[in-house]
């Protein structure tokens, strides 16, 4: 059983993937390539901790016990006793690769290895390690700590073991499973980013106003918050970089980034992170920033 878990990433994935173990009852390394990044993100699940118990949701004394089964590390050494080391780094397919080859000569046989990546296919991974078997996908969402859903994705090289083991392991941290084939994208980025994309599209061809566009879906589809909305939450940055993993993958015009949104990425204006993308957020409510169009 798996009681030991390292988190390759202290970014705002990575942490809050520690988070979920620690609070859930697993001994938590966390590794990322500096000290300046531990203590952001160790501030970072402090924060959400202890935002989580003052509003009632969680115990003090979880939140106290989970912060004690957290340690930080930059050497990928730390985490050779792991019995399951999630990857949670930028998605750059050489980066992760290297990553995970360094790890394959540290870690135990029966250490099994996960991507939380997003876009890539877990098969292009697995076949950087020795262990093929023993590695899958776990796509957390965000917030970690928040999101019910994990999507448990077998390569045609994982095992039937791993995959109930990493379900099981997905279930003991409070989440909902949910299967998936490893085809990039999985299933909900899979339907999602098309749907992000034609927003763009409709916003660049001057269908509707930004803020018309979101309003329609929270108010026509029930959506929580719009599609403009959401690429500002996600990081536009983010989204061209797995629009275009998935374009690389299908060769389907509609995973293809629209040519403002790209244009949008090398000015700047990432979203919410950068301070304005498809909104302004200096304003208070944000409001829609001036694209030209």
């Amino acid at each position: 059983m798996i009681t030991t878990v390292g988190v390759l990433g202290c970014g705002l994935m990575g942490s809050g993937i520690a988070q979920t173990a620690a609070a859930a009852g697993f001994t938590t390394v966390v590794r990322d390539v500096n000290d300046a990044l531990l203590d952001r993100g160790r501030a970072g699940i402090t924060k959400s901790l202890d935002r989580l118990t003052e509003k009632g949701k969680l115990h003090p004394g979880i939140r106290d016990s989970a912060l004690q089964r957290l340690s930080f590390t930059t050497d990928v050494s730390a985490l050779r006793d792991c019995g399951l080391v999630i990857e949670a780094v930028t998605e750059d397919l050489a980066l992760k690769n290297a990553l995970w080859r360094e790890l394959d000569g540290l870690c135990p046989a029966a250490t099994i290895f996960a991507s939380n990546t997003s876009s890539l296919t877990i098969g292009e991974m697995a076949a950087a390690t020795s262990r093929a078997d023993r590695f899958v996908g776990l796509h957390f969402f965000n917030p970690v700590p928040l999101m019910p859903l994990v999507e448990v994705v077998r390569a045609v090289t994982t095992s039937r073991e791993t995959f109930e083991r990493t379900t099981d392991f997905a279930r003991r941290l409070g989440k909902e499973p949910i299967a998936a084939r490893d085809s990039s994208g999985f299933i909900v980025n899979l339907l999602l980013v098309p749907f992000l994309l034609d927003a763009v599209r409709a916003l660049e061809r001057g269908i509707a106003s930004a803020a018309d566009i979101d309003r329609g879906m929270q108010l026509g589809c029930g959506h929580p918050m719009g599609p403009l909305t959401l690429l500002d939450f996600i990081g536009l940055d983010t989204v061209v970089r797995i629009a275009e993993i998935m374009f690389d993958e299908y060769r389907e015009p509609r995973y293809a980034p629209p040519p403002l949104l790209r244009r949008m990425v090398v000015a700047g204006l990432h979203g919410r992170k950068s301070g304005r993308g498809f909104y302004d957020y200096a304003a208070n409510p944000p409001v829609p920033v001036d694209l030209g169009l």
